[in-house]
């Protein structure tokens, strides 16, 4: 045994040491850690052999023991920073996009990549506990009412000055970036990215692209308008079969490949497109432009392939939404808001599907779990998406003569979610369906 003090080796390698860990409070030499490790034998055996001489391992060993302890902790740490570094790649298609953030346990800034970043709260039973009922997420301010969306087991809203991804299990914000929304046009989930229109201008209409997972900044995509823009835009932006993204930009719709940008426009020759709908096997584009018309497109070839109107119904016609039976949508604002139904896109045989709601509550139709979903402050229903016969409805209570409501009913992970609003109870957040009908399963 050495009782002369350290080595010159000893010396230069605990000096190594000392400049790759942080400044300690005094200087830390080889002989520290090696004695620390030791008395992990007991308190008396700080001096004796760490194993039986015939394993070759005695104190001799110790600096090395130390070193690589030592380095286990660095690499560990570096390995948690390159972690959470922050990368934007170009959105491609396909890709994986790279965990990013930071963490942090603050709520009011928080960053991407935090497993939560927002209070929990316990359950609370709504509007009688219909369906089950459950407010799970009340936060304050609420997120803004028309902008749920579901996707990869996930739900994503914007509330003021954000965009969160909540678990739906939990009702938990588990990842948020900060993101002024123009409207309320709600996320697109396409694949693994969620987009959403960040600037919607005379001159162009901005997407920008989020990690799915961490809300990670994906990229942005520019497409120029052709003409004007609608005044009366509601749906603009909507996703194919295939992850292309349809844009309403003015008198075109625009198809934008994620990883491409522009690949593509549609002439719309009726006026500023309002909406649009993207048939579930990607062949045919539907539009609706300021009055109550509806044109068809072949996707491929970009022709006009039909179109019909309604006359004496209301105007602002919006939220498209298109099936293999139909197209849906709204017509009216506010306090006459309703939902109709095109059987075959064709509006001489359009059917009303919902009461007017009021309060300025949405009426907007879902198409989501099999089923179309329509809420609203009187009835909530899961309609046939191709007939638009009733399967489930259930009438929504008043709390003491004010009504209620349920909104952009959202299946995912399994369970159904609806952004919920009571009036009378200052009471807004996204509620869970515990007890949907079998028939709503589609």
């Amino acid at each position: 045994m050495n009782t002369e003090g350290p080595t010159m080796q000893e010396r230069q390698l605990a000096e190594m040491l000392h400049r790759v860990t942080p400044e300690p409070p005094r200087g830390l030499t080889v002989e520290d850690v090696a004695a620390r490790v030791a008395s992990q034998a007991g308190p008396r055996q700080r001096h004796a052999r760490l194993t039986s001489p015939s394993r070759g391992w005695t104190r001799k060993w110790a600096p090395v023991l130390a070193a690589a302890s030592v380095f286990v902790v660095i690499s560990v740490s570096a390995g948690a920073v390159v972690g959470f570094s922050h990368h934007s790649p170009a959105p491609v298609r396909g890709s994986q996009p790279t965990a990013t953030g930071s963490a942090s346990s603050s709520a009011s800034s928080p960053s991407p990549g935090q497993t939560s970043v927002g209070p929990s709260f316990a359950p609370r039973s709504v509007a009688g506990g219909i369906w089950g009922a459950e407010l799970i997420n009340h936060q304050k301010p609420p997120f803004t009412q028309d902008t749920l969306a579901g996707g990869a087991g996930s739900l994503y809203t914007l509330a003021p000055g954000y965009l969160d991804r909540i678990n739906p299990a939990t009702g938990q914000v588990v990842a948020r970036v900060p993101f002024q929304a123009t409207g309320t046009e709600p996320p697109v989930v396409a694949g693994s990215t969620v987009w959403v229109v960040s600037s919607y201008t005379d001159t162009d209409v901005v997407l920008e692209g989020f990690s799915g997972q961490t809300l990670a900044s994906l990229g942005s995509v520019r497409v120029p308008v052709t003409g004007q823009l609608s005044g009366t835009p509601a749906g603009v932006i909507t996703s194919g079969p295939d992850g292309d993204l349809y844009v309403a930009a003015g008198s075109a719709v625009a198809v934008v490949d994620p990883g491409r940008g522009v690949i593509k426009r549609i002439a719309v020759s009726a006026g500023p497109v309002s909406s649009v709908a993207v048939s579930p096997d990607g062949a045919r584009l539907y539009v609706s432009t300021g009055s109550f018309e509806l044109l068809t497109y072949d996707v491929a070839t970009g022709a006009n392939t039909g179109s019909s109107s309604a006359q004496g119904i209301g105007s602002f016609i919006g939220n498209l939404v298109a099936t293999a039976g139909g197209v849906w949508g709204t017509v009216g604002v506010g306090m006459s808001e309703w939902t109709w139904f095109a059987p075959g896109a064709n509006l001489d045989q359009l059917i009303r599907a919902s009461q007017e709601v009021g309060a300025g509550a949405d009426s907007v139709p879902t198409y989501s779990g099999g089923v179309v979903w329509l809420g609203g402050s009187r009835t909530l229903e899961c309609v046939n998406p191709d007939t638009g016969e009733e399967l489930a409805s259930v009438t929504i209570p008043a709390d003491d003569g004010v009504l209620e409501h349920f909104g952009r009913v959202t299946v995912t992970g399994g369970g159904v979610y609806a952004y919920y609003s009571d009036a009378k109870a200052n009471l807004a957040g996204l509620a869970a369906l515990t007890a949907a009908p079998a028939a709503c399963s589609g």
